[in-house]
């Protein structure tokens, strides 16, 4: 017998993916490298971005669950084939035994993967690419950096130089992997050197595929929407919609309303007692931390904004008259709330966190208890990054300077 729909507050169903995403609680054993695996395998994918004004995205996505770990654990774990690269929501880290789930992407990379493969790109340049993965056939792993730029063009974005561009190519339809990184360069592979027990005999029909993806998905989002499970792992609509009727047929999602939300949405059934505690709110987060853009927990700025009320967007790539909070604006997770942002730098030479501007979200209530969790959260930032001095420039409020600062001081005492 399936279990009843569920009616959720909107409250309820806010702690619900707090809780599900791993942030509801500071941790209760000390990080090791088996717990890098388990969050990464608890989000479902740990997502790569190269800024670095603070620590890269995904150190910091798991330093907001984990708190202090060697952020060589990741790296070592890519090395030893425990996690794979691909492309998931945008390019993440994911655990090795999804790799099924991700190969039809491989074999079909002209559907619906966008600027990540140029089917005209690859046919005007079978050469190049025969003669690349050749050279790694026989010579080994390679970088983009192994390769000299002949062109005379820069190697911004879209400037990319040839063998840059067949490599991507290659790693996109999987006949090169990322064996791993050296300096956070990718280091790529054959597929069969990484991956060298799979054969795609092995390979599940693809319907099965899109429905594990939606239940880890519907796991790791706690309570969402299909166009919220369809963001997830970017997939399209029409694919989670015939996944969800499977599931719900199979008894794995239950569907449920949500106070305030237009669309339907779905709990797994692994988040049942999770769902049962958030209603009758005994769950009560107690975690304060800074978020990276690209958490899970915001990474869809729809889903923010409905969720947590918290308007979001990522401001490096707009010209900076125009921007409204800074380069690489961090969220702030209080209790359960998104109750700031800050634009930060971590100066490492001179052991200096900068924060260049904090911002108080409207509606939230200043206090002693505030201030003491983010100037917490700051400090423990702060010296995870090596930079133990933080100096705050700016707060909006202007009123917010003093208690931040004090907090600040109080902390690090």
């Amino acid at each position: 017998m399936s279990p009843a729909p569920l009616s959720l507050s909107a409250d309820a169903a806010r702690l619900l993916m707090v809780s599900a995403l791993g942030l509801a609680h500071r941790p209760r054993r000390a990080a090791s490298r088996e717990r890098v695996l388990e969050v990464i395998r608890g989000m479902g994918a740990l997502q790569i971005d190269t800024i670095h004004v603070v620590a890269r995205s995904p150190y910091l996505v798991l330093w907001s669950r984990l708190q202090d770990y060697d952020v060589q654990w990741l790296e070592q774990l890519l090395a030893e084939g425990r996690l794979f690269e691909y492309w998931a929501h945008e390019a993440c880290f994911l655990p090795i035994e999804d790799y099924p789930l991700y190969r039809h992407r491989m074999l079909d990379p002209g559907a619906g993967m966008g600027w990540k493969y140029s089917v005209e790109w690859v046919h005007a340049n079978q050469a190049l690419l025969e003669r690349l993965l050749e050279h790694v056939r026989a010579q080994g792993p390679v970088r983009s950096a192994d390769f000299e730029r002949r062109d005379g063009r820069g190697g911004g974005w879209w400037g990319w130089k040839p063998e840059k561009r067949a490599l991507e190519m290659m790693f996109t339809r999987g006949d090169l992997m990322v064996a791993r990184r050296e300096r956070f360069q990718r280091v790529y592979d054959l597929r069969e050197r990484v991956v060298p027990h799979w054969d795609d005999a092995q390979l599940p029909p693809i319907e099965e595929a899109h429905c594990t993806l939606v239940e880890k998905a519907a796991q790791a989002l706690g309570v969402a929407t299909a166009r919220w499970l369809a963001d997830y792992f970017r997939m399209s609509r029409a694919n989670v919609e015939a996944s969800l009727a499977t599931l719900v047929e199979r008894g794995r999602l239950v569907p449920a309303t949500v106070a305030g939300w237009r669309e339907p949405a779905w709990v797994h059934t692994v988040n049942l007692e999770l769902a049962e505690q958030a209603a009758s709110r005994r769950i009560r987060p107690t975690l304060t931390t800074i978020l990276s853009p690209f958490d899970p927990l915001v990474w869809d700025r729809a889903r923010a904004r409905a969720v947590f009320g918290f308007d979001y967007s990522l401001e490096c790539y707009t010209p900076a008259p125009k921007r409204r909070y800074g380069y690489f604006v961090l969220p702030v997770l209080r209790r359960g709330r998104l109750v700031g942002r800050l634009d930060a730098k971590a100066h490492r030479a001179a052991e200096q966190f900068e924060v260049k501007a904090f911002y108080l979200e409207e509606g939230v209530r200043p206090g002693a208890a505030l201030f003491a969790d983010i100037g917490r959260a700051l400090n423990d930032l702060a010296r995870w990054h090596g930079t133990p001095e933080v100096i705050v420039r700016k707060t909006v409020p202007r009123q917010a300077a003093a208690p931040l600062r004090a907090a600040l001081a109080g902390a690090s005492a």
